[in-house]
């Protein structure tokens, strides 16, 4: 990880003129090493295997893909940075899979749309809300254990 915000930094340092040829990739010293281009085939997607999970883009994105869902959706408010974020969004990712489609789970990162981190009242991470029609019907703070989070989702879709 150190290496590569060295090399982020002597990248953003140079000029255009003094960028390595294409193919080629700065390293933390005066070596450059060869490797070939990455291959441009693959889309950028969800975590997730289905079709359930979803990293909302924008405001505008969480109101149509949230709010104005007619299915219940799970908010998982997380950061890059959190630790906790990282054990419980799969496992809540794994739950919400399991209900096939009965239930979305949205991630929203708190750094990239602090707006919406303060909207719904987000005073720490991981913070996952349960939306259903648009309101706010359910909430934890921290991280649930797979049984827990389940009944979390089969109250959200009982409700």
């Amino acid at each position: 990880m150190m290496a590569q915000r060295l090399v982020l930094q002597r990248l953003l340092s140079l000029t255009p003129r003094t960028l390595p040829p294409q193919g080629q990739r700065m390293l933390p010293g005066p070596l450059t090493l060869r490797v070939p281009p990455a291959p441009h085939s693959r889309a950028f997607g969800t975590s997730a295997g289905c079709g359930s999970t979803f990293n909302v883009q924008d405001g505008s994105d969480f109101q149509d893909r949230v709010v104005n869902n007619p299915k219940p959706v799970v908010v998982d408010f997380h950061a890059q940075w959190c630790g906790p974020c990282k054990i419980l969004g799969p496992r809540l990712e794994k739950v919400v899979a399991k209900q096939e489609g009965k239930v979305l789970m949205a991630k929203v990162d708190i750094d990239d749309h602090t707006d919406l981190a303060i909207e719904y009242e987000v005073s720490a991470v991981p913070t996952v809300l349960a939306m259903k029609n648009g309101d706010v019907v359910d909430k934890f703070v921290g991280i649930k254990d797979e049984d827990q989070l389940e009944a979390f989702l089969k109250k959200l879709i009982g409700a």
